[in-house]
């Protein structure tokens, strides 16, 4: 079992920078990919960025250049820089773990990031 806590959300103005945390515990080793999803009201759930057990990062087109992922093996944390943010950036933004070899899927329970002057 892997368990996943996000933490970093909040308000924030149009052009504002937010950081947000993973703190994963469990059964790390057997994690291949971690990432950020989000999900919008009345909108379905969204990849937002990727990173696999080797460093290489994905990201929706929606945020390439504007945010940036990022992991610390030793501390078991993920983490995802937003900067510029945008009004269509709000969102709860979900942590999540995968397992590729099982098809098993970790999540957290959410973050909301709120972009709004």
């Amino acid at each position: 079992q892997v368990q996943l806590v996000e933490s970093g959300g909040g308000l924030v103005q149009p052009g504002g920078s937010l950081r947000l945390s993973c703190a994963a515990s469990g059964s790390m080793s057997s994690i291949d990919v971690m990432g950020w999803y989000r999900q919008a009201p009345g909108k379905e759930r969204e990849l937002v960025a990727t990173i696999t057990k080797g460093g290489s990062p994905r990201y929706a087109d929606s945020v390439k250049g504007r945010f940036t992922i990022s992991r610390d093996s030793a501390k078991n944390t993920v983490y995802l820089q937003m900067n510029t943010l945008k009004p269509e950036d709000t969102a709860v933004y979900y942590c999540n773990a995968k397992r590729l070899y099982f098809n098993i899927d970790y999540w957290g329970k959410g973050t909301l990031v709120t972009v709004s002057s």
